[in-house]
């Protein structure tokens, strides 16, 4: 038996504000999307173009308070070609949350808190 990567889950506020600011920083694009028959949530799962994996963005209509991240200990990571071009796009953006320079990596922070590292190819 194999098991394999198949989507990690984000839920967020507002799902526009999410989708562009993937959209911007990652350059992920929506590659499917699931909406209930009674609109009360929309899932857009958001992918890299080169992998299966996907980053599926949960919407729900009724949820007005934000989501309770805990010690923020748990993120995606994704690499990247152009570490410092990256790296300056990023800070342009104004979404660094922490730079750990000894490991040579850093994390981004999207509208609803949640944490992405993005580490060099190597």
């Amino acid at each position: 038996m194999k098991f394999k990567f198949n989507h990690f889950n984000f839920n967020v506020l507002d799902l526009n504000k999410s989708i562009k600011f993937y959209e911007e920083a990652l350059g992920l694009k929506e590659v499917r999307r699931k909406e209930a028959s009674d609109g009360s949530f929309i899932l857009v799962y958001m992918g890299d173009g080169i992998s299966d994996f996907t980053l599926e963005l949960t919407w729900m209509r009724d949820r007005v308070e934000s989501y309770d991240l805990g010690d923020e200990e748990f993120h995606l990571a994704v690499t990247v070609d152009n570490y410092e071009e990256s790296f300056k796009k990023h800070e342009k953006m104004g979404c660094i949350e922490y730079v750990n320079e000894s490991m040579g990596i850093y994390f981004i922070t999207d509208p609803d808190g949640y944490w992405t590292e993005i580490v060099p190819l190597r």
